[in-house]
């Protein structure tokens, strides 16, 4: 998995992950599960770049499983933080799917996340506004 800022702006990232078969369910599609662990850390990557402190998940929301997503296939998540609270930040993630073979490219999935940033004990902690981009200012 490779990630990078998809615009330089805090908050953002985007990564690509193969579908193995241990990914997938009996019917040779990715798992539910598996696709919001995958939804749930491109999250995280991006709540944390935002916070810049250690963040944890507290809801996810809204989410969209819109076209299967077959082994073989390639999963493209794109996370944007687009709310910034005291402690919480909303993230939204949205997934493509693209068949390596013919090029092929279509929304598979999008869901929210809400992520807190904590304390070594857990507890919420502000998100440092001297991360704010000049947006959010």
């Amino acid at each position: 998995m490779h990630t990078a800022p998809t615009n330089g702006a805090p908050g953002d990232t985007r990564f690509v992950e193969m579908i193995f078969p241990e990914q997938a369910n009996h019917y040779g599609t990715l798992f539910g599960g598996a696709a919001l662990s995958l939804m749930g850390k491109a999250a995280f990557v991006a709540a944390s770049r935002r916070a810049r402190q250690p963040v944890v998940m507290a809801t996810s929301d809204k989410i969209e499983f819109h076209q299967p997503v077959a082994v073989g296939q390639l999963v493209e998540l794109t996370a944007h933080v687009t709310r910034v609270g005291r402690t919480s930040m909303t993230v939204d993630v949205a997934v493509v799917v693209e068949t390596l073979t013919t090029g092929e490219r279509r929304p598979a999935m999008r869901g929210q996340f809400e992520m807190v940033a904590v304390d070594a004990h857990g507890g919420p902690v502000p998100v440092d506004p001297e991360h704010l981009s000049s947006k959010e200012a």
